[in-house]
């Protein structure tokens, strides 16, 4: 018994093993060859289907036109021998030409002839001569060859058998075996062909897709792109081959936009840096220094630690493609925008801000975001205003929203009286570290509008520049 449980127990086993071999050889193989294999079986099934039902169809037309003739030759025979006892009637059916041969038989095997005819007699043959079964047919063996017997009712008590040699047709079944056998092994060939064509044409994209991306991981350069047909011949692979391109771009911008930030990082810090060693190896030597040329020395020396700490803050965060999602809240818009006008009046007090809100008495203007992040994009546009702005003449700020307290619409403008932006300039102003040539005496790495334009894209909301009606610069919020 335990023999025996052990036996049954190992054959599932065997089972699975063998399936798992299956799927790591399917794993195995490459998408082209599967897909041709697919092809080609589901193509090979069909043909051996279509030639299997073309066998038995041809096979049956063949039987019935052997079993009409059957028919007419025992309608004929009853015809002529109306009234015949048991026994042969006519013919001599085992040679191939001779016409079909017919037998009485009786339905009491006492009144069979002495003398036994050629075709075979058996029970159901006396049923159908006592009337207790349907005429059939019989395929058996005479003289060595195949034929085919109809045996029918004839008269009371007696029933007719009818015979023919089935050779022709046993022939006629086996030739269209054998070229139906032929047009099976043609079509499972022409499959194989049609598969390995479909794999290959339906593929091609695919592989070129696997080309282009094993290249651009070789070289690290996205600006290879997969070559697509013509429009009008879009399908899904040219659809996911026109992705991968997008992507690619995307890819390609990002690549560049990081080196650029490299380059210019790298170029923007190198002055700080270098005058940043320079009197750090001066008050090495503070021995040899008057007390005013340390005070100098490490004055400079803190304000250029300062100005490196910031611009490597805004290179941090200009680092952030989007604002962490669990520290964005509902902000209240119009007392942000306060908030942001005392903390300019405070930092330039030389500066006059003024500030104008036009929103519905007793409603709040409130958008979605990060409260620290929209202080930060106010504090920019409103330190490069202050920056660029003569002395005595005003930055004016401006709070305009609609009512309902959404924020859906909001607009804060900032306007600044200063020299302006030059037409040629206006298009970069929001770009990494770019700098008009008015403004590269002052003070500042070219990053805090760039830094605000990330902020406000990453808050759903539009900030553009434009030259300000009567001179100066405005920058336009809204969300």
């Amino acid at each position: 018994m335990t023999g025996a449980g052990s036996g049954s127990g190992a054959r599932p086993g065997r089972g699975r093993g063998r399936r798992r071999l299956g799927a790591a050889w399917r794993r195995r193989r490459p998408l082209r060859t599967r897909l041709a294999l697919a092809a080609t079986a589901a193509v090979a099934l069909v043909a051996v289907g279509v030639c299997a039902a073309a066998f038995f169809v041809v096979r049956g037309a063949l039987y019935q036109q052997l079993d009409l003739s059957l028919t007419q030759s025992a309608r004929l025979a009853a015809q002529r021998n109306p009234g015949a006892g048991p026994g042969p009637l006519a013919g001599e059916c085992r040679f191939l030409a001779a016409p079909a041969c017919a037998e009485v038989v009786p339905a009491d095997p006492a009144r069979d002839p002495r003398t036994p005819g050629l075709l075979p007699v058996d029970p159901a043959a006396r049923e159908v001569a006592r009337g207790e079964r349907a005429p059939y047919y019989t395929d058996f063996v005479l003289a060595g060859h195949p034929a085919r017997m109809l045996t029918t009712d004839y008269a009371d008590g007696r029933a007719l058998q009818v015979a023919l040699r089935a050779d022709r047709v046993e022939a006629g079944i086996e030739e269209a075996a054998w070229w139906l056998l032929l047009t099976a092994a043609a079509g499972v060939l022409l499959a194989a062909v049609l598969g390995y064509w479909v794999s290959r044409t339906g593929l091609a994209p695919v592989t070129r897709l696997t080309a282009t991306a094993e290249r651009i991981a070789a070289t690290r350069d996205p600006r290879h792109r997969i070559e697509l047909p013509p429009p009008g011949r879009e399908d899904e692979i040219t659809r996911l081959a026109g992705s991968f391109n997008t992507m690619l771009g995307e890819l390609e911008q990002s690549v560049t936009a990081q080196r650029r930030l490299v380059a210019d990082a790298s170029h923007e810090l190198r002055t700080p840096l270098t005058a940043l060693r320079t009197n750090a190896e001066l008050l090495a030597r503070a021995d040899r220094l008057t007390p005013a040329q340390r005070e100098r020395a490490s004055g400079a020396l803190g304000r250029q630690l300062r100005e490196v700490t910031g611009l490597v803050n805004d290179l941090i965060e200009l680092a952030r493609d989007e604002e962490p999602q669990p520290l964005v809240e509902q902000v209240r818009l119009d007392a942000l925008v306060e908030h942001g006008v005392r903390a300019a009046r405070a930092h330039w007090p030389d500066v006059p801000v003024e500030l104008r809100v036009r929103v519905e008495a007793g409603s709040g203007v409130v958008v979605a975001g990060v409260p620290a992040r929209l202080s930060r994009l106010l504090g920019n546009l409103l330190d490069n205003a202050a920056k660029f702005s003569p002395a005595g003449l005003p930055v004016e700020v401006e709070l305009t929203a609609p009512g309902g307290g959404a924020g859906v619409g909001a607009v804060v403008t900032v306007r600044d009286h200063g020299p302006g932006i030059a037409a040629e300039d206006l298009p970069y102003v929001f770009d990494r570290f770019y700098r008009a040539e008015a403004a590269r005496a002052l003070p500042g790495s070219g990053l805090g509008l760039a830094m605000a334009r990330q902020i406000a894209r990453a808050h759903g909301a539009e900030l553009v520049a434009e030259a300000a009606p009567g001179g100066g610069a405005l920058f336009r919020l809204t969300f």
